[in-house]
Formats: C-alpha cells, structure tokens, sequence
C-alpha cells in the first residue's frame, strides 16, 4: 500500500541487507466503540439533561413542564447520539473494510513487495532477517493468515476481532444516555418542588462521580481525581443553566 503514495515512474525497490522498509502509516485500531459508547452515553445524558432540569427548575415553572422537558431531553438526546453513533461506526467499519480490501489487492498483485514490508516490520521489532524472511515465508502461504497478518501489522486492524459494530455502538449509546438522562428526572417523577430538585442535585452529583471514576479505566487517571473532575463540570453546567433560567424566571400556566 505504501506505494501509493510514490511517484509512479519510481522504482520499486526490493528489501536488501539489514535495513528494512518503512513501514506503512494509515489505519488505526478496529476496537470496537460499544464500551467508550457505554462510559460517555451515561455521562453526555446525565449533564445534559441535569442542565435542562436545572434551567427549567430556574425558572420557577410548574413540575408538569420540568417532567415534559426531561422526558423531551431524554427522548432527543438518546435517537441524536444513537444515530450519531450508528453513522460514525458504520463510516468507521466501512473505512476499515476498504483498507482491507486494499490489502487484499496488493498481496494479490504483488506479494514480493508485500513480502518485504512485512519483512522490515518484524526487523524493526528486532527478530532477525533470517527468522523474519522464514516468518513470512510460511505466512504467505496461507492467503487468509498473511491478509490477517498484513492488517494487523500494518493497519493496526484485527479482521479476526471484528471490526465494530455500528449497531452494538448504538444500541449502547442509546440505553446509557438513557440510563444517565433519567437520573435527575427520577425525582421530579415521584415529587416536586425543592425535595425534588435537592434529590435531583444529589442523585446526579454521585452518579457524575461514579462515571467520572470509571473513565479512568480508559484514561488511566486516578479514579478519585476523575470522579472529582467530572463532578465539578456537571456541576458548573448544570449551575450556569439554573441561573440562566433565574434571569428569565419563565412562569407558564
């Protein structure tokens, strides 16, 4: 594949001595999305639907109108970022899919070229010329295991793992934005008033911290830093909507 972007009256160099070939630059891992979906679902609904509870509880209107914009909140928020997700991972696997393909194409057209990049990769890791050349030889025997071979080591894909699924991505992001939404919409259902928007606050501030502990898990943070962090941005969003809601003090009937 790298030699799409050479000239094309460039010759093709064959893999000589000690000193391997540039290994190939595109691609990036083929994880699947569901579990990042999963983490930043609860948290995206969460805030922003404390957000638009908290502006409308500012706003000194009626519970009826605080439940119907949480239940709105809710409801839109959940379709927009299972949508959002479903198209990212499908343009994500269908990128992927492509490179693949392109793969394919090469090891077809030209294995000895092929042969040699993976050659220079598994020398660049240190195996030995000798080792990688055999290595690669009996690879190359196999069509399916040096297509898989090649993606992995050249892509950073693993065809063998899957390549994610927009439909697992959406259906998590979905659920858990649905999950975090109906958190601060909880006490507005069984209550009302102040006790209402108190256990709203509270209910919401401990499950922002337990979201914002568990992303340490992807970003490897300490989990009390994180929980911290995050519950002081739930916090400043939901503070700066329940003012704006203060100054326009909405009374509807």
């Amino acid at each position: 594949m790298a030699r799409l972007l050479r000239s094309k009256d460039e010759p093709i160099r064959p893999h000589e001595g000690p000193v391997p070939a540039e290994p190939k630059k595109r691609g990036v891992g083929g994880k699947s999305g569901t579990i990042r979906a999963a983490i930043f679902g609860i948290n995206d609904g969460l805030v922003s639907n404390l957000s638009l509870i908290m502006g409308f509880t500012g706003a000194a209107v009626s519970n009826s109108v605080i439940v119907l914009a949480g239940i709105a909140g809710l409801l839109a928020g959940a379709f927009s970022m299972g949508a959002g997700e479903y198209v990212s991972m499908r343009v994500q696997r269908e990128l992927f899919e492509r490179l693949i393909h392109l793969e394919a194409h090469e090891l077809a057209t030209e294995p000895e070229e092929e042969r040699d990049e993976l050659v220079g990769i598994y020398q660049r890791k240190g195996v030995p010329q000798e080792v990688a050349e055999s290595l690669v030889e009996v690879i190359h025997k196999n069509p399916d295991l040096a297509l898989e071979t090649h993606a992995r080591e050249e892509l950073g894909l693993d065809p063998a793992g899957g390549l994610g699924s927009p439909w697992g991505a959406a259906i998590s992001s979905f659920l858990t934005f649905s999950v975090g939404a109906v958190v601060p919409l909880v006490p507005f259902l069984v209550g009302s008033g102040t006790a209402a928007r108190i256990a709203a606050i509270v209910a919401s501030g401990v499950v922002l911290f337990l979201v914002g502990s568990l992303m340490s898990i992807l970003t490897g943070k300490a989990p009390l830093r994180s929980g911290l962090r995050m519950l002081l941005i739930g916090a400043a969003a939901a503070g700066v909507t329940y003012a704006v809601g203060r100054a326009l003090h909405v009374t509807v009937g």
